[in-house]
């Protein structure tokens, strides 16, 4: 199997190395993220975690820098627009295209899903911990509900993509507007479900735009027009969640993740607001995207990034299950008492980050194999 070191040095200089870089950044960012926020709460043996988002003033104003899902999703559509272009230059049908894009993507979550089960049968019928640790097994499998979305957003892509060639902008701003109509019924009327309609069709909106970053049209737009997405995202956002209804509650929640305390969440199902962060968080790494580029020509920057993207999805499925295993460790120490955001809650950050990637690194050395199957014979890294 090829070493991360081989890969980087076998790199094409056609590739676009910034595309993996936003990728292993927007998952890293996650990974910790979820470690930083995580109020953890054990209750007569019972373990649940809060968001510390919901109980810092002001903290919700970090969710528009990194809540970096978007970003995820806009590398997708890149990525998926070179593979299904690849993959009719060499004659593949639709099954294999959707083969070769899902394989790591199932690999590693088809060996996660297997461990977990073993480990929960092993709980319930040895009657281990229960119920604080059968409580607290609920946390790993929070990553899922993504991983589901994106195999849908996958398998649509050779169709939405013909769309964009025929259609262009016309079907992101169509995807936009419905999202907004949809969002206008879930809040003013009693139809709140009809919200989930846009658990996939926020996420195909901001996978489309991935479309005109393949294409060339998005580098060639330039400076103005990413300084333009910039102030339009960043504009609207505020426009947004600054709308009350006539009981005086927000329409949508200042924060970019899900919160306890909000009757409404952004993200569960997404709404219009995390279109509108979509489209400052891609302005502003388009901006970002020269200087970027420059510091990946260097090796030891690109063979990190192709190290972090070698194991991107196991890092992405375990960084919980290691969260698990951390609390489980330093909370009979004395460790993760504070239920709010007090000062030693924010001093504790450091050592809660530091014991979950001193866990993870072992899940990631045992489990990431799954995640490089069928790479052996690869002599550079796939298309983006």
């Amino acid at each position: 199997m090829s070493t991360p070191s081989a890969l980087a040095a076998a790199t094409p200089e056609s590739r676009d190395r910034y595309v993996d870089f936003l990728r292993a950044f927007s998952i890293l960012t996650v990974v910790c993220g979820h470690w930083l926020i995580a109020i953890i709460i054990w209750e007569d043996q019972r373990i649940s975690v809060d968001n510390a988002v919901g109980l810092q003033r002001g903290l919700w104003l970090v969710t528009w820098v990194l809540q970096v899902m978007p970003i995820f999703f806009f590398v997708g559509g890149f990525a998926n627009a070179a593979g299904w272009d690849s993959a009719r230059r060499r004659g593949m049908s639709y099954g294999a295209f959707l083969r070769s894009r899902l394989e790591r993507l199932l690999w590693p979550t088809a060996i996660f899903a297997a461990v977990w089960t073993v480990i929960e049968v092993v709980l319930h019928l040895t009657d281990t911990g229960s119920p604080g640790i059968t409580r607290g097994t609920f946390l790993p499998f929070g990553p899922l509900w993504f991983l589901a979305v994106y195999v849908v957003v996958v398998a649509a892509s050779p169709l939405m993509l013909g769309l964009h060639r025929r259609h262009g902008m016309a079907i992101p701003i169509a995807i936009a507007i419905t999202v907004a109509v949809i969002d206008a019924i879930r809040f003013a009327t009693a139809l709140k479900g009809i919200g989930w309609a846009n658990l996939l069709l926020v996420w195909l909106a901001i996978h489309q735009v991935g479309f005109f970053y393949a294409d060339g049209r998005l580098v060639a737009a330039g400076r103005r027009t990413w300084w333009a997405m910039v102030a339009t995202g960043l504009a609207v956002l505020v426009v947004l969640t600054n709308l009350v209804t006539f009981t005086g509650e927000l329409w949508y929640p200042r924060s970019m993740v899900g919160v306890d305390i909000e009757p409404v969440s952004n993200m569960s199902p997404p709404s219009a607001a995390i279109l509108a962060l979509a489209l400052w968080q891609v302005g502003a790494a388009m901006l970002l995207r020269a200087k970027v580029s420059a510091w990946l020509a260097r090796p030891k920057p690109w063979t990190r990034v192709v190290a972090v993207n070698s194991m991107i999805m196991t890092l992405f499925l375990w960084h919980l299950s290691a969260m698990v295993a951390a609390i489980l460790i330093l909370h009979p120490l004395g460790f993760g008492g504070e239920s709010t955001t007090s000062a030693r809650w924010w001093l504790e950050r450091p050592l809660w980050v530091g014991a979950s990637a001193l866990v993870l690194a072992p899940l990631v050395i045992v489990f990431s194999r799954w995640e490089r199957r069928g790479a052996a014979s690869r002599r550079a890294p796939k298309p983006n």
